[in-house]
């Protein structure tokens, strides 16, 4: 018994490269579908819906995706803590944008068995921006000692990385847990004295604060205790308009962003697909570098090296068969 003509046309739309299916004859059985679907299919693990990262896994797909042998799934995270416990544990999720010091942090604090082992990188990415947004009158971030200072939810980066800075700093903080864009709100209404925000410039969370609210961004001092773990960077008025005065410079620090990655088994049909991706994303990588993607593609470096961390093997081997020599 043939199908009737709408079942024929969505069997052929998922049917997809393969071909449409005849009038004639049985089409693909639903288990064929899925398992050709989801052979050609990655999942990255990104952040939340106002930083970079999701928009860097949304630029991941729109570049990458080649019908049904490959096709990148962007999935919305929770800090890199919680990616890095995801690409270990979470079917489906095979790579993830994690900061580069979220590694030894769970090395250190023993959170996740396997860590070492399991946890390689594709490539160094970009480096973040540590963004302390305060309400007026806080001036320093010395001033922000015995304050509500919201570091976004438990086990993210951001949170990881403001507890590092004010310890190393010598400041105790009120620390609130909100996520950030309830964090916006409340430095608004004077409820926290700042938020903490690492995530690269220009950060879409910002976007639509007026020049007349009030809130600015707090220099962020390259302590040399600081720069043993993080890099120097700075603000300027080119980022945001309005909350950086017309030829100032805010000096603060950052953090590298890793595409980390599961390190499946050589053979293992998970390593193969993992494989395709690293390929393809070394092959097209010079598209990253151009309108519309995000402009932080362009400090991207394929032969960085990650201290503390171990290359996933195709990851090495593609930046060498196209003359990147790592660093």
């Amino acid at each position: 018994m043939t199908l009737p003509r709408r079942s024929l046309l969505l069997a052929a739309a998922l049917a997809g490269a393969a071909g449409p299916v005849r009038a004639q004859g049985a089409p693909p059985t639903l288990n064929a579908l899925s398992q050709r679907a989801n052979a050609g299919t990655v999942g990255i693990i990104s952040g939340g819906p106002d930083g970079t990262y999701v928009r860097i896994a949304a630029d991941l797909a729109a570049v990458l995706d080649d019908g049904e042998a490959l096709r990148v799934l962007p999935i919305l995270g929770k800090g890199s803590l919680q990616n890095i416990a995801d690409i270990l544990v979470l079917r489906g999720v095979d790579i993830g944008i994690v900061q580069s010091d979220v590694l030894a942090y769970a090395r250190r604090e023993r959170l996740l068995p396997g860590v070492d082992s399991l946890i390689q990188y594709v490539a160094k990415l970009y480096d973040e921006e540590v963004h302390v947004l305060a309400a007026p009158g806080i001036e320093r971030i010395e001033d922000l000692a015995g304050k509500p200072v919201n570091v976004d939810v438990r086990g993210s980066g951001t949170a990881m990385t403001a507890s590092l800075l004010f310890d190393t700093l010598g400041l105790r903080v009120e620390p609130r847990h909100d996520p950030q864009d309830t964090a916006l709100e409340k430095l608004r209404q004077g409820q926290i004295a700042a938020l903490v925000y690492v995530a690269g410039k220009p950060a879409r969370l910002f976007n639509g604060i007026p020049a007349d609210s009030g809130l600015h961004l707090l220099p962020v001092p390259a302590t040399p205790a600081l720069l043993e773990t993080y890099l120097p960077a700075e603000f300027r008025r080119v980022d945001y308009p309005a909350l950086v005065a017309e030829g100032a410079t805010i000096e603060t620090i950052a953090v590298g962003a890793v595409m980390a990655v599961y390190a499946w088994p050589v053979g293992t049909e998970r390593h193969r697909k993992v494989a395709r991706f690293v390929e393809a994303f070394t092959a097209k990588f010079p598209a990253f570098l151009q309108p519309p993607r995000h402009p932080k593609w362009r400090e991207v470096n394929l032969a960085a090296q990650v201290p503390g961390w171990t290359r996933f093997a195709p990851a090495a081997g593609a930046a060498r068969a196209r003359g990147v020599a790592e660093r």
